[in-house]
């Protein structure tokens, strides 16, 4: 490795380990790079820090203008907006100054409950996993990640005195519940793998040594989640995998009572359970794909957190294969159903019976819409919220009996000018399909084919990519660049049958997909086809590292951030965080035709040829739970030892200190992080912007 990184990028060291399975011999030159916490691996990783630091300083001067004007769009303070309980509302105010925002409610005025800066101290990042007020809105629930590895240290707060109690649970996951004595916590916690595998109980104010075990998933390809119903009235545990999952009900008015199975496991059946209060016992509400691949609606009679047997289900909504049916919510007198149509978001609100009564759509053009926080069972009216690229953030109250819609408050965006930019939806044929893309641009960017253009994808785990409107892209927009995020097979945002069409043997459409519109903008003269960037994180940095291999002619330069991109190695080991929950996204290499495909894309297995390779920003971090650093560390050192006349125009950007998954966690770190990336690729698209420095 060269030690000093001001005189040329890190070399790392080869070490062959050679690995045979299925008669096929793999040589790994870079495999020492795993010992993420030895000396020699933290100094490898230095040094690409040392290098990526040395070789943007030219960008500084703009990445200072970029994060200032940035932030010049986000209000000094702000105040979000409030959700009822039964005794409170309930908000979110952020501090002049501050990075994070504190949890707040009226109560004889404003009372701050929870506050994330404070709970940071000296740590420049700190994350909050679960912030939930008991039912008697006494005590609040609370849980603190200081480092991005996910693993957070339960605590309950006495919000008459506002002080800690003693109880303190050192690991736990994401998902919580209170019962409904206001004295029991439910909560999630997880194995050296990362996957949350048990739900314990906890009694408040009893030593957390003497926490009861409620329920251990053994199947390493399974998570479980905890949650409690809107109505109160049980504790929700529910076990998935990626196309199949379980569910288990407790009582939350007698929550020492056993878990109760409401239908057994089938491969690939997922179903999802809600809870309405009714004078008989109430219902169940689920949502399947068990007989209808985009899901239908199913009701049944549940009495003392059991759901009977599965005769007693009767259908409300039956599937439609051009309608995926999302998520449930219920209230008393009616549901709200999040679904999926000709690849937008709306919600459906409809009635016991499964009259429909009316839909909510989005009102802004290529926008999104989605529920707020709504904790109130006993509510007729939801609050729900829109925006777009183009719109900020508007949060709409509607009644759930006549559609009537109140607007409630709208994102307050100093200096911003909504009609200085125009989006549109846009379907490119590719393979037989079209695949949605979203773009925007300023209104005097012209699509003749001579601007530049970025274009963003995650396209994995049937996550719907929707657009949502950020203070930073403007910056980018107001210089020229078309910003184009691509929907390809493997999200959601064309339903269940979209995702099943971008994973395990299909998994190449996603690929495929991305790269046929980015032709499609060039070959249709839309932007500069010699100009053309690429970003994406974590499963997009996957597609990042791939669209590189395959086609390392279409960009000028790629952004893989936290990219998963030894897809073969990594899925043959258990002992990685969340492997074996993923065997059902990309595949088992254990099997030999699984192991085939997956290699066949692999970006580690499959580097592009020497010559002619865009240039290249990686990002990874020491802390990141999801993607090992190690992942993007060997594919960088491999990326420069078969290429090192490309090497330099290869940048790390490694997090050695605290730092999560997704970046930093303050609202101005993000913005300043954001600023560095738009920097970079603007170095690459419109080079004069730094004053012509040598990219």
């Amino acid at each position: 490795m060269t030690p000093n990184a001001a005189v040329g990028p890190p070399v790392a060291r080869r070490d062959p380990v050679t690995r045979e399975l299925h008669g096929l011999r793999r040589v790994d030159d870079y495999a020492w790079l795993r010992g993420a916490e030895t000396a020699e691996v933290r100094a490898h990783l230095a040094a690409e820090r040392s290098w990526y630091d040395s070789s943007t300083t030219h960008l500084r001067s703009l990445g200072s203008t970029l994060a200032a004007e940035m932030s010049s769009r986000v209000p000094p303070t702000d105040r979000s907006v409030s959700w009822r309980r039964v005794q409170s509302s309930y908000y979110t105010r952020t501090p002049e100054g501050s990075e994070y925002a504190q949890l707040c409610r009226d109560l004889d005025g404003e009372q701050v409950l929870l506050d994330p800066a404070q709970l940071a101290g000296d740590s420049p990042y700190v994350d909050i996993g679960v912030s939930l007020v008991s039912p008697d809105e006494r005590l609040l629930a609370y849980s603190v990640d200081l480092t991005g590895e996910e693993i957070f240290a339960l605590a309950f707060r006495d919000l008459v005195s506002l002080t800690d109690l003693p109880d303190r649970v050192p690991r736990s996951y994401y998902g919580g519940a209170w019962a409904a004595d206001s004295a029991t916590f439910f909560y999630t916690v997880h194995d050296e793998a990362h996957r949350p595998y048990q739900v314990w109980r906890h009694r408040v104010g009893t030593p957390t040594t003497e926490d009861r075990l409620v329920l251990t998933e053994p199947d390493e390809r399974f998570c479980l989640d905890v949650w409690a119903t809107r109505s109160g009235d049980l504790v929700v545990i529910e076990s998935a995998s990626r196309d199949t999952s379980e569910v288990w009900l407790v009582d939350a008015h007698s929550p020492t009572g056993h878990a109760r199975s409401v239908l057994p496991r089938r491969p690939g059946v997922t179903y999802q359970v809600e809870h309405a209060r009714t004078p008989d016992g109430g219902v169940l509400v689920m949502l399947t794909d068990d007989g209808a691949r985009e899901s239908r609606l199913l009701v049944a009679p549940v009495t003392a957190g059991s759901a009977g047997d599965g005769t007693q289900w009767h259908e409300l909504v039956g599937g439609d294969p051009a309608t995926r049916l999302g998520e449930v919510d219920a209230f008393a007198s009616h549901l709200v159903v999040s679904l999926r149509r000709d690849g937008y978001p709306l919600l459906r609100v409809l009635r016991f019976d499964g009259t429909q009564l009316h839909d909510i759509c989005c009102q802004f053009p290529a926008g999104q819409i989605r529920l707020g926080r709504n904790e109130l069972f006993e509510s007729d009216t939801v609050t729900v919220v829109e925006d777009s690229f183009v719109q900020p953030a508007t949060w709409t109250d509607v009644d759930l009996a006549t559609g009537a819609r109140t607007v409630r408050h709208r994102q307050v965006v100093p200096g911003y000018k909504p009609d200085d930019y125009v989006t549109e939806r846009l379907a490119i044929p590719a393979g037989g399909v079209h695949v949605p893309a979203t773009l925007v641009r300023h209104r005097d960017t012209p699509l003749d084919g001579t601007a530049p253009a970025l274009l963003w994808a995650y396209g994995a785990y049937e996550s719907c990519d929707d657009p949502a409107f950020d203070p930073a892209l403007p910056s980018l927009l107001d210089r020229g660049v078309v910003y184009v995020q691509t929907h390809p097979r493997g999200g959601g945002e064309r339903g269940h049958g979209w995702w099943l069409a971008g994973r395990l043997q299909h998994k190449q459409h996603t690929f495929s997909d991305h790269v046929a519109v980015a032709d499609y903008l060039a070959g249709q003269a839309v932007v500069d086809g010699s100009r053309i960037a690429t970003r994406g994180l974590s499963a997009g940095g996957l597609l990042m590292g791939a669209v590189l291999s395959q086609r390392p002619d279409r960009w000028r330069a790629v952004v893989a951030e936290v990219p998963f991109v030894d897809v073969v190695t990594t899925m043959l080991d258990p002992a990685v965080p969340l492997t074996a929950n993923e065997w059902d996204e990309w595949g088992d290499p254990r099997r030999p035709e699984d192991f085939a495909w997956m290699l066949a894309y692999s970006p580690y297995d499959n580097l592009p040829p020497a010559g002619g390779r865009p240039d290249l920003l990686v990002t990874g971090a020491v802390h990141d739970p999801r993607v090992m650093v190690w992942e993007p560390a060997k594919w960088v050192a491999a990326l420069r030892a078969t290429d090192p006349e490309w090497s330099p125009r290869c940048v790390f950007r490694c997090e050695i200190g605290e730092g999560a998954h997704t970046g930093p966690s303050g609202r101005y770190a993000t913005l300043a992080y954001e600023a560095e990336i738009y920097a970079w690729i603007l170095d690459r698209l419109t080079p004069a912007l730094t004053s012509g420095a040598d990219p």
